[in-house]
């Protein structure tokens, strides 16, 4: 696995790195895990309803709003994934590991793919595929401002909430965030994926 650790970077910027990096996996076969965040902006997916209140930019991932912002981290990853139902529930693993060791009250829903304590929405994913790889990925609030990520619901879904680890009383440097995320993928995905 590869690593590339971007640091705050625009989502448009982003988006342009991310699909070169995408097309390296696709020739090279490697895994690339991409860590970075974002200035404030709202994303929308595959499931835009246009109603949402704030202005957004359209993504080709899946999933509906999502915001954004610093103290947010961004993982995208460009991963051999030929079955992607397979890759799914292997990042799904790695981050269900996360959480067991620095929130273990965090669960996946998978009625409403996210990872959340009761109805407050911590992580969110979001992927498509591409000639056997995957692109985007999944977003974890770390010390956000709930104030911004609360003027809409989290993916469109009602009564649903965002918090962060630090909302939560979990005080961990994203540094630490990175190297915990970083063990556990390169754990879980030690296997090569089966074509």
């Amino acid at each position: 696995m590869i690593l590339h650790d971007w640091g705050e970077v625009p989502y448009g910027d982003a988006m342009g790195r991310m699909r070169g990096i995408h097309q390296q996996a696709v020739e090279g076969g490697d895994n690339h895990l991409i860590f970075c965040s974002h200035p404030d902006i709202f994303t929308v997916g595959t499931d835009d309803k246009n109603q949402w209140g704030v202005p957004t930019v359209r993504s080709d991932r899946g999933g509906a709003i999502t915001c954004h912002s610093p103290g947010q981290l961004v993982a995208y990853f460009c991963f051999q994934a030929k079955i992607p139902a397979r890759f799914y529930t292997k990042v799904l693993e790695a981050y269900s590991r996360f959480f067991e060791e620095w929130l273990p009250a965090v669960t996946y829903d998978k009625k409403r793919p996210g990872f959340y304590i009761e109805n407050r929405k911590i992580a969110s994913l979001g992927f498509r595929y591409s000639s056997g790889v995957s692109l985007h990925g999944v977003s974890l609030n770390v010390d956000v401002d709930l104030a911004l990520h609360n003027r809409v619901n989290p993916c469109g879904l009602e009564g649903i909430h965002a918090t962060s680890l630090a909302a939560e009383g979990t005080e961990v440097a994203m540094e630490a965030v990175k190297t915990a995320l970083q063990t556990q993928v390169s754990e879980v995905f030690c296997d090569p994926l089966q074509a």
